[in-house]
């Protein structure tokens, strides 16, 4: 059975301003490599799953050292794309109290915005591949990305393999002229799996989702809402075989809930409330949230499974500085087995 799972996006440099300093303030930055499904990569290899990454890189240092550390992941590189002039960057302000966190992209004219149909061998990357993942982030970009996107999407279904998404909205990168629907919509009805937060869903589909409130752990909330939520998210993709939804209510910058949901075969099952009260970093939740629900798609057998061993997973990223989620399959069980016993996950 094949279990190689494909994920396609951009990996950037990100500049962090230490000590919760504005942007003005910092004269240094802390540096970390990452991008959504590069994030959802090495999840999926932490935890002890196949996974090859795909993207496209300028013939730099800054690429060698996001190849290599890619690589010390146990990530397969051997099909990135060397080309193009530049990496793309962004640079962040953490939150702190009532203050959001900032992202400012520098990302035109990357070595990744600039690929076009045709400069990727999928049917190669694909032939042993059972999943091929990719987010809305890669078609948001350029016209020239999400014809990329729709060209893996086709050849991927072509070839017999699941197709996963991440819906992963962002506004500041919606500026070629068409909207995120526009483009998107045609897209997912492809999908065989498929992510998103509940706002996400509201502004794809249009859809009104119930609102997650929980403010404590293993707080009750309306699963009966969210079945219905679910149902109507299947009319709009019916050949998807699994809806996850990630649920989180911020109460301030440092304190969080967490809960995570899967709609298969008619049956929603849904996680616990996590209590989260020192939230570290909170970038690249949901891609922890993707990455571990991928490899339990093949490491269990059982949808609670999955979406308990997800939802614990994107709960750990909260205590981790950086992009991507640096936890291993043991550091998930022994939360889980501590929140069966009904201690606080804080």
């Amino acid at each position: 059975m094949k279990k190689k799972i494909v994920t396609f996006g951009e990996i950037m440099l990100r500049l962090s301003t230490p000590d919760n300093l504005r942007l003005q303030q910092s004269r240094e930055f802390m540096v970390n490599y990452g991008g959504s499904e590069a994030n959802v990569a090495i999840s999926i290899a932490n935890f002890g799953g196949e996974v090859d990454y795909i993207t496209r890189l300028p013939d730099n240092a800054l690429a060698e050292t996001c190849i290599s550390e890619l690589r010390s992941h146990n990530i397969n590189t051997s099909h990135i794309l060397i080309g193009g002039r530049r990496l793309g960057t962004y640079y962040m302000e953490k939150a702190a109290a009532m203050r959001n966190s900032k992202v400012i992209y520098d990302r035109e004219f990357s070595a990744f915005s600039e690929l076009k149909p045709g400069m990727i061998d999928w049917k190669e990357i694909f032939k042993d591949a059972a999943i091929f993942h990719w987010s809305g982030i890669d078609a948001a970009l350029t016209p020239g990305l999400a014809e990329v996107c729709k060209e893996a999407i086709q050849t991927a279904k072509d070839m017999g393999l699941m197709v996963s998404y991440d819906i992963n909205y962002r506004k500041n990168l919606w500026n070629y002229g068409k909207t995120a629907q526009e483009v998107l919509r045609p897209l997912m009805v492809y999908s065989d799996i498929m992510f998103g937060s509940e706002g996400e869903y509201n502004l794809l589909m249009g859809l009104k989702g119930p609102g997650f409130k929980a403010t404590k752990a293993n707080e009750p909330y309306d699963v009966k809402a969210y079945e219905t939520f679910c149902k109507e998210i299947k009319k709009q993709v019916p050949e998807c075989k699994y809806i996850y939804i990630a649920l989180r209510n911020v109460m301030s910058t440092e304190h969080h809930t967490f809960a995570g949901i899967l709609y298969s075969n008619d049956t929603l099952k849904y996680s616990r409330v996590f209590d989260i009260e020192n939230v570290i970093d909170c970038v690249g939740v949901g891609d922890a949230f993707c990455g571990a629900l991928l490899y339990a798609h093949h490491a269990y057998d059982n949808d609670q499974k999955r979406v308990d061993f997800a939802t614990a997973a994107a709960v750990l990223k909260n205590t981790i500085v950086g992009d991507s989620n640096m936890v291993k399959k043991s550091e998930v069980e022994s939360l889980l087995a501590l929140h069966e016993a009904g201690e606080l996950a804080r």
